[in-house]
């Protein structure tokens, strides 16, 4: 059963679990409109994540919509808004 809500807590576990520690300062409340990379993930990270929550919420992400959640909090908002959009289906 996927989950239908996505939130910032459920980023950072994916996050670390996928990516380890973060060469920055990592994802907090008042980090999350910061880019990935000022975070201290890299690409790779990113993408590891992405392919983390497709599996664990049953969303498919698309690649160009990635590109462009550059921080946390658009991170989350796309996921909640393919999450909406599954939930409706």
């Amino acid at each position: 059963m996927s989950k239908h809500v996505f939130n910032i807590d459920d980023l950072k576990g994916i996050l670390h679990e996928g990516a380890g520690e973060p060469e920055g300062p990592g994802v907090e409340t008042a980090t999350i409109d910061l880019e990935f990379e000022e975070l201290g993930y890299d690409s790779l990270a990113v993408l590891e994540t992405c392919t983390r929550i497709e599996r664990e919420f049953g969303v498919a992400l698309d690649e160009e919509v990635l590109a462009q959640a550059r921080t946390p909090r658009a991170l989350v908002d796309v996921v909640n808004k393919h999450l909406s959009v599954t939930h409706l289906a």
